[in-house]
């Protein structure tokens, strides 16, 4: 048990990186060479321990992050094997909270790629310690010193290798412990010059070690812990190593590298905590104590078929028990922890407590919800983490059931699903009446339509959603409509006179009454409103809903015997659309804000292309690393499918968030279109 609670001996790691990689496949090799499984297994092969899901198996790629563990040499290495894909960054960006450190992996033929930088980027954004991992090195081709150099060039000059590969990729020759080669001669370089950089590099952070060098001339790696640890805290130091998880070449360092060089929970930046909100809130770091009162947070969300919901979790702070009670974020009510548990892929082990430095699993807690804080003390109820900077979802689909009897069922696969996905989103589109479900790209969706149909039987239709187009008036008008029907006995009038005028945009709706003498008795006029609201919902020109009027009833009649409430709301209905159509209607078009990240070359493309789909651009910012933004606005009419024509402009390497900004008049040739296509209803 003392050895169970030792947070010192605590590592964990993400492995993130462009897909193909090789990241599930080095985990794979981690796992063989630390005795946790007997055989690596193979992703061509579907036997992986991180890709179990049937999906995953199929496609021969990982769609969603994998946890796992290591017992070795007395230490407990928790690693997060994540899907390389962008599509899936709601899989992948959650691990980074999750780990002391983060090992970005490189294909050693590839070089650096898009995600690679995001991925880096992000690492350091959320103060995690970075580690760059060139898989592959066996690969005919692979021009390693000029990787390094590419390295060096954009991660930084401090970037620099734990470890050099042999010139024919079979092995790595160790640059830290080693302070000169024996035997075979590295790749490029030489172990005794990259053993002085990194010294160095390590030293500059302590004076006291500096003086030492530059009196010494070296220094027993052994004693370069504390620095080491600093400088990679600091981001100082980027340790980077060579492997090839396919042959094994360089998989026992990497191992040994994560378990003597890279932090331990005690040794990493402290996880960021706020405390309350808006003005009063206050920035609260956790201790990394297992004697403190609990503090955890839920990274991860997944459905497993035996135990039901369940949420993986990082111990931060405290100690979480078997039978122990937790809070979930603010709620009033704690929870039993009657089950915890130590995943390996899907493999479930129980365990009887988390410290500081744990990733594990709690089961049948409805309530877990992607982020939220756990805690076993009612005043820490105010305390949350800050959210991963997701990109917004903004490939949609319109999604229904192909049987109606199905509807209530997909509703509660998709509430399940999106609650797995921080880059999922769910909306009920009032103005078109669909369901829309929003994703990071095709691939994203086409995973999700797959795991509705495959995973749990639910046949779907699809088509890209409607535009919510309205209609509005632009000048002022009257209308009017006496409604008389006679069939026998009772029958029904009821004339409605009314005029309708414009209003600013965003403005909605008014309805005046102005009638006098009587003329409409009080008791009819809700019947005219609901008639004109009819209308108005209807639309009048193409079918849309009418928006911004002022409609003023002033006039009208009755029958003492023969009006009733279905004769006015006929009446004023009627007398609304003859008004409509004498103030020159026009079709409105919701208008998005867009902003466009891209490789600075792709600029031209980017704004020729915006060109054509009516947009307009407002201005351009320069990034980091040779990127620019484009901020634009275009009609959402045309760029509905601009991300999947984006990805094609660049690449790969771009992506655009869009918000909706307001409406504006389509030009004359869209509005005639759309009118045509329009049949009034004239009951």
């Amino acid at each position: 048990m003392a050895a169970h609670r030792d947070i010192a001996a605590r590592r964990t790691v993400a492995f993130v990186g462009p897909s193909g990689a090789g990241k599930t496949s080095l985990v794979e090799a981690l796992l063989w060479k630390a005795g946790a499984i007997g055989a690596p297994g193979s992703v061509e092969r579907g036997t992986t321990v991180s890709d179990w899901d049937p999906l995953e198996k199929r496609a021969l790629r990982s769609l969603n992050s994998s946890l796992l563990h290591v017992q070795h040499r007395g230490l407990t290495l928790h690693l997060i094997d994540t899907p390389g894909a962008p599509d899936f960054l709601g899989q992948s960006l959650p691990a980074l909270d999750a780990v002391d450190s983060v090992a970005i992996v490189l294909h050693a033929a590839t070089g650096i790629e898009p995600m690679a930088v995001r991925m880096m980027e992000w690492a350091r954004s959320r103060g995690r310690d970075p580690l760059i991992v060139v898989n592959r090195i066996d690969t005919q081709g692979a021009r390693l010193e000029a990787l390094l150099e590419q390295i060096r060039s954009v991660f930084g000059k401090e970037c620099l290798p734990l470890n050099l590969p042999s010139p024919d990729g079979e092995k790595v020759l160790d640059c830290f412990w080693q302070r000169e080669g024996s035997g075979t001669a590295p790749a490029f370089s030489s172990v005794e010059q990259a053993h002085r950089a990194l010294v160095e590099q390590v030293v500059e952070v302590d004076p006291a070690f500096v003086d030492r060098y530059l009196e010494d001339g070296d220094i027993d790696p052994g004693e370069l812990h504390a620095p080491l640890e600093q400088a990679l805290r600091e981001g100082h130091l980027i340790p980077v190593c060579f492997v090839s998880a396919r042959s094994g070449a360089g998989v026992t360092e990497l191992l040994d590298a994560i378990e003597r060089l890279l932090p331990d929970p005690t040794e990493s930046n402290p996880p960021r905590f706020i405390d309350g909100v808006g003005d009063n809130a206050r920035v609260l770091h956790a201790q990394v104590d297992a004697g403190k009162h609990v503090l955890a947070h839920v990274f991860k969300v997944m459905q497993d078929p035996y135990v039901g919901k369940l949420g993986l979790l990082r111990v931060h702070q405290g100690t979480i028990a078997r039978d122990s009670q937790l809070f979930v974020g603010d709620g009033r009510r704690p929870f039993k922890v009657s089950h915890l548990y130590r995943l390996q892929g899907n493999k479930l082990t129980e365990v009887p407590e988390a410290v500081p430095g744990d990733l594990c699993g709690i089961a049948k807690v409805e309530d877990l919800q992607f982020g939220v804080v756990l805690h076993d003390a009612a005043e820490d109820a105010s305390i949350h983490m800050e959210s991963p900077p997701f990109p917004v979802p903004v490939h949609a689909l319109a999604i229904e059931p192909k049987r109606r009897a199905d509807e209530q069922r997909l509703h509660e696969i998709l509430l399940k699903l999106v609650s797995e996905d921080p880059c999922l989103r769910l909306e009920h589109a009032a103005g078109t009446n669909e369901t829309v479900v929003y994703g990071l790209g095709e691939l994203h969706l086409r995973t999700l339509l797959d795991r509705l149909t495959e995973v749990h039987g639910c046949q779907v239709e699809t088509r890209p959603p409607r535009i919510a187009y309205r209609e509005t008036v632009t000048a002022p008008a009257e209308g009017h409509h006496r409604h008389k029907k006679q069939t026998g006995g009772a029958g029904q009038f009821g004339e409605v006179f009314l005029r309708i005028e414009p209003l600013p945009r965003g403005a909605g709706f008014q309805f005046v009454d102005e009638v006098r003498g009587g003329a409409i008795p009080n008791n009819f006029m809700p019947a005219v409103e609901k008639g004109v609201r009819q209308a108005m919902e209807q639309g009048v020109l193409a079918g849309y809903p009418v928006v911004d009027i002022k409609v003023t009833v002033y006039d009208g009649k009755h029958h003492t015997v023969d009006s009733k409430e279905i004769a006015f709301v006929t009446a004023g209905r009627k007398a609304l659309v003859a008004a409509v159509q004498a103030a020159r209607p026009w079709v409105l078009e919701p208008i998005v804000q867009m902003e466009i990240d891209a490789p600075s070359q792709a600029l031209g493309d980017i704004t020729g292309d915006l060109a054509s789909r009516r947009a307009q651009v407002s201005g351009t910012e320069s990034g980091a690393n040779g990127s620019i933004t484009v901020l634009a606005r275009a009609p959402l009419s045309e760029v509905v499918a601009y991300p999947s024509r984006l990805k094609a402009l660049t690449g790969g390497q771009g992506s655009c968030t869009m918000a909706f900004s307001h409406y504006e008049p389509v030009p004359a040739t869209v509005q005639t279109q759309l009118a045509g296509q329009f049949k009034l209803k004239d009951e």
